[in-house]
């Protein structure tokens, strides 16, 4: 999936891998729990950038971009978990977390930036 939306490719591209990884850890090494839990965050950041995207007002857009932002906390230390227990190989585990890194740099930059705009608009409407 190709869009212009940096955010929207590398949360896409991100879940794609956690969707091929954890099902190639859960046939091999027979481990579920973590596999799951990373599954479920790791595929809900883009799941929520798309929510904001198609998001209903500039709050709306808000909230659903801070539930992704939160989301990729939540899969850096599932990650960080499985690398260091070794489910994970500490190759794949940077990998991941160099994604998750610039996925959570960029998501961080959007939440101020609108930040930033709201409280723009707060002291213009303000006059």
């Amino acid at each position: 999936m190709r869009t212009n939306n940096i955010i929207q490719d590398k949360t896409y591209c991100f879940a794609l891998k956690v969707v091929k990884l954890t099902r190639q850890i859960a046939a091999e090494k027979k481990e579920f729990f973590l596999t799951n839990q990373l599954l479920r965050c790791g595929t809900s950041i883009g799941a929520n950038v798309e929510e904001a995207i198609g998001g209903q007002s500039r709050k709306d857009f808000s909230s659903k971009m801070n539930i992704a932002y939160k989301e990729a906390r939540e899969s850096h230390y599932w990650v960080r978990l499985m690398s260091d227990s070794e489910i994970l190989s500490k190759e794949k585990g940077e990998e991941l977390l160099n994604d998750l890194d610039e996925i959570l740099r960029i998501s961080g930059s959007i939440l101020r930036t609108v930040k930033s705009d709201e409280n723009f608009s707060s002291f213009n409407s303000n006059k």
